[in-house]
């Protein structure tokens, strides 16, 4: 190179400092790895630390012998897109993790009315083991283990590609927001702990810092990605930027402008199917295309990005718990009095990266945890294992990347030299507005064409227009090499936008393609064009790139 960039060596690099990215470093740390922690927010962020619900639920099985169930009822409500094997790993690995994080000091929440009907989690029909994480209590605990086990923390900085060698995932090209410089991380072992997709879409439900980049740096490497049309679409508040608390629906009127009923106006109904319609929605937080409660959403969905009002008959006495604890966090980001206002807005991801049991991603030195995965999960997920999975798979991640540092020692630096030279090589130099602007019309696009519903004529336009703008976007002349204190920064900030939406484009185009391969309705896919399941489709698809295009394919 003309000029060198900073280098920093580790054992492990970790990527995504939610729950999953935090319980990867640890347990790496743990295992006697030399581990950096690296987050385009802050330590403690993504989705797990966004202030979109008053804190995280997760569930696990009640005692031994509600393991076989729960991973029944995983591979049940995911309607034939769940791995069984994956699934009973999650309902086996749950207890552990539960008790790895009391170990480092966690204190979880527990129900103090835990037989109420609102404890039994979404789409799932019997109570489980139900426990919630608060925010700064886990950032408190786990920020101290982390400094106890000299992690790295390299807050703010960004993710630009992968570097690979041989095969072989090597390490990373990172970018200092706070410094405004390029360096690589070379390493035996990487984890992706990067959160979701919903990050692609123009109003999403996520915390900002989820930008949907990682999936396509995993397909470039060879990764196999699965089930990425099933996205968790959430009526969200407008006003508030929160998800809506589901089990309200049973107290709720759906209101236009005018006062008039949304769901009798859309459905054709009467008062009393309107109330069993509500009463069925209160039984989940995402819209469902396998219930008959695929109604309410469709009818908020007509509303558009305007969403519809929501008007309350409160019972007399006190609420249940759950309700209460969540209508107590409204109030307090709320404008007194202020009406609700709800609409559909993408949430979370129930696919990803596929991963095996140890969240190894197939591509060595490669691994993966939390919401950036995918095969455990299917077209529906039981409430509550977003968070479970993310502990998990966290922690067996976190422990198989320090096994594969032991065992192998990485790429030479010189070659690793090479690699960081190729990944430079691909960053274009156009005016920075011009990534903001791919990105911007990626999200509208999404936005537009991939919630609710689908239509084949809609994705097949946005798959073209995406994949256009993922090339364009990764066009151009090189950047001027930059020196380690970070060189033409017009070009660099520019050549990290372009990157950033090259690689979203890419991800956006492959969760599209998906929606569109998928010729029928199955949990959170909903196709107008195809309202109802197609038993042949009861296999997930497999995404890949060759040669930059996506690829999708039944799964054997």
């Amino acid at each position: 190179m003309a000029q060198t960039i900073e280098r920093l060596d580790v054992d492990v690099l970790v990527v995504g400092a939610g729950l999953a990215g935090t319980m990867a470093a640890a347990h790496a740390a743990r295992c006697g790895a030399r581990v950096a922690l690296a987050s385009l927010g802050r330590t403690f962020s993504g989705s797990s630390f966004h202030g979109s619900t008053w804190g995280l639920g997760l569930v696990g099985p009640k005692g031994a012998s509600d393991r076989d169930d729960l991973a029944d009822a995983i591979v049940r409500v995911g309607r034939g897109m769940a791995d069984p094997t994956l699934a009973g790993s999650l309902a086996d690995g749950i207890p552990d993790a539960l008790a790895a994080l009391e170990a480092f000091g966690v204190r979880l929440a527990a129900p103090k009315r835990e037989d109420e009907r609102e404890f039994i989690p979404c789409f799932d029909d019997r109570h489980r083991l139900w426990r919630g994480i608060e925010r700064a209590p886990y950032a408190q605990a786990m920020g101290e283990a982390l400094a106890r086990l000299r992690v790295t923390l390299l807050p703010h900085c960004e993710l630009v590609d992968l570097i690979a060698a041989d095969g072989s995932v090597a390490g990373a090209l990172l970018f200092d927001h706070g410094r405004g410089r390029l360096f690589g991380v070379s390493c035996p072992a990487t984890v992706l702990a990067t959160g979701g997709m919903a990050g692609l879409f123009a109003r999403p439900l996520c915390a900002p810092d989820v930008v949907g980049s990682a999936h396509a740096m995993a397909a470039s490497v060879g990764c196999r990605l699965t089930n990425l049309e099933f996205l968790q679409i959430m009526p969200g508040i407008k006003n508030v930027g929160a998800v809506f608390n589901e089990k309200t629906f049973r107290w709720a009127s759906l209101v236009d402008d005018a006062g008039r009923d949304v769901l009798s106006a859309c459905c054709g109904r009467d008062g009393a199917a309107v109330r069993e319609l509500l009463e069925l929605r209160s039984g989940h937080g995402p819209f469902s295309a396998r219930l008959a409660s695929r109604e309410v959403d469709l009818a908020v969905a007509a509303a558009g990005p305007d969403g519809v009002r929501v008007r309350y008959d409160l019972p007399d006495g006190p609420l249940p718990e759950f309700v209460e604890r969540c209508f107590s966090w409204l109030e307090s980001r709320s404008e007194a009095g202020a009406e609700l206002c709800i609409a559909l807005q993408a949430q979370a991801s129930n696919g990803g990266i596929l991963v095996d049991e140890v969240g190894f991603t197939g591509t060595d030195g490669l691994f993966a945890a939390g919401e950036a995965t995918g095969g455990m999960h299917g077209a529906d997920r039981i409430g509550g294992l977003a968070s479970a999975n993310a502990l998990v798979f966290g922690m067996r991640s976190g422990r198989a990347a320090a096994a594969r540092a032991k065992r192998e020692r990485g790429i030479d630096p010189p070659a690793f030299d090479r690699s960081l030279e190729d990944a430079l090589e691909r960053l274009a130099a156009p005016a920075a507005q011009d990534g903001v602007d791919a990105t911007r019309t990626a999200a509208c696009l999404m936005e537009r064409c991939c919630l609710v519903p689908r239509t084949g004529a809609e994705l097949a336009a946005c798959c073209e227009r995406l994949e256009t703008l993922a090339h364009r976007s990764d066009a151009g002349p090189g950047i001027n090499r930059p020196s380690p204190a970070g060189a033409d920064s017009v070009d660099l900030a520019g050549a990290i936008a372009a990157r950033r939406a090259a690689h979203q484009a890419t991800s956006a185009a492959m969760l599209a393609a998906s929606a569109l391969a998928r010729t029928e309705s199955r949990g959170a896919h909903f196709r107008s064009d195809f309202p109802n399941e197609d038993p042949a489709l009861a296999r997930p698809f497999a995404v890949t790139l060759e040669n930059g295009d996506v690829r999708c394919s039944l799964s054997r």
